[in-house]
């Protein structure tokens, strides 16, 4: 089995090999280098969201890495009580959503944008230096990725719903 540096590597998600390689640790289980990975920035198209992040500030980078479609998603109102609400418009398509925490978030982009082929996936890889790691990974390699031992993140069973897995 490859190890966690060379399968990134191949796929072309590390930005920097050498830095990675200097910042695993030897006998570290893998899905933790993957948290630390994300946390130095390391990881194509990983986020370190730090605590206290609300919803509506977190849409714009979310929705770069995501890519595709997910770029032109518009956030046409926020209200703050009892819970906060976003109106976003994707297209003709306007909703409504409750975001109570940034899970919720990560939710509601990745359903909107499933059937999105050129929209990556977020996965919610944890928590890690009081910030949460979010990854927004082509659904082709969420695919590889499903059964591979660095790859735990908090909504997998979400994503492998997507995938078809």
């Amino acid at each position: 089995m490859s190890s966690l540096l060379d399968t990134l590597t191949q796929e072309r998600l590390l930005k920097d090999r050498d830095a990675a390689a200097e910042l695993v640790r030897h006998g570290e289980p893998p899905h933790v280098s993957l948290l630390r990975l994300c946390d130095a920035g390391l990881l194509q198209g990983g986020l370190s969201v730090a605590y206290g992040v609300r919803p509506d500030e977190l849409m714009g980078p979310l929705t770069t890495a995501m890519g595709g479609p997910a770029r032109n998603l518009k956030v046409v109102d926020v209200r703050e009580r009892p819970v906060l609400e976003l109106h976003v418009q994707a297209g003709d398509v306007t909703e409504k959503w409750e975001v109570e925490d940034l899970s919720v978030l990560v939710h509601n982009l990745n359903d909107l944008y499933r059937a999105a082929p050129d929209a990556r996936s977020i996965a919610e890889l944890g928590e890690w230096e009081d910030a949460l790691q979010l990854w927004c990974v082509d659904k082709r390699t969420l695919q590889r990725f499903a059964r591979q031992p660095f790859f735990a993140p908090r909504n997998a069973r979400d994503l492998r719903s997507r995938t078809g897995d």
